[in-house]
Order: C-alpha cells, then structure tokens, then sequence
C-alpha cells in the first residue's frame, strides 16, 4: 500500500506542474487565460489530495507511516484547491484574455504550495 501512496504523492505532483507551469509559461503573454492545462491540474491536485489525506488518516499505511493529520491545514487546502478548481472550470469557457481569472489562480496555487511546505 505504501507504493500505492507515494504513486498518489507523484500524480499530485503532476497536477501542481500542470497547474503552476500553465500559469508561469503566460507570464510574458499579454492575453493571459485559463487553459485546459490548469483546468486538469487543478482536478488532479483535488482528487490526489483527497486520496492522500484519506489514506494517511485511515492508518492503512501502517503505525509507522501513518502521519498526523492536520486538518485545520487540510481544511485551508482544500477550499483552496475547490477555489482553484471552480475559477478554472470558469475561465475555461470564457474568451482571452482573462488576466484577473488567470492571477488568482496562480497566486492561490503558489498560496496553496507556501501553505504545504511551511505549515
């Protein structure tokens, strides 16, 4: 089950290179938008997300890979990425450019990583 975890860990790692490179390679753009890229990061940030949590709360992985769980940071996390989620679902069906649509989703990815590292 520990394989099955940390195969979970890399696709949620795949969903946030998709989501933040998405968002870095407009930078220089100047008809800025949300693109499928960040539509399917951000659905694969949420669902890994949600596997992950419940696996390491379920005690599935074992006594000495079980984690603490702090949901209060899960909690923040979560809204986060629901927000992340809902604007891209957005901002896909709309026309260029979407400059406001696409800074808040890259502020509240790079938000949702700061929160992940130093919380």
């Amino acid at each position: 089950m520990e394989f099955v975890f940390h195969l979970v860990v890399v696709l949620h790692f795949v969903g946030l290179a998709l989501l933040l490179g998405a968002f870095l390679v407009q930078v220089k753009d100047p008809n800025k938008t949300v693109t499928r890229w960040m539509w399917d990061g951000a659905l694969t940030q949420l669902v890994t997300g949600v596997v992950m949590v419940g696996m390491m709360s379920s005690g599935i992985l074992g006594d000495e890979e079980k984690a603490e769980v702090n949901n209060t940071k899960i909690a923040v996390k979560l809204v986060i990425v629901l927000i992340i989620t809902v604007l891209a679902f957005v901002g896909k069906k709309k026309p260029a450019p979407q400059v406001g649509l696409w800074a808040t989703i890259g502020l509240l990815t790079l938000a949702n990583v700061v929160i992940a590292v130093f919380w």
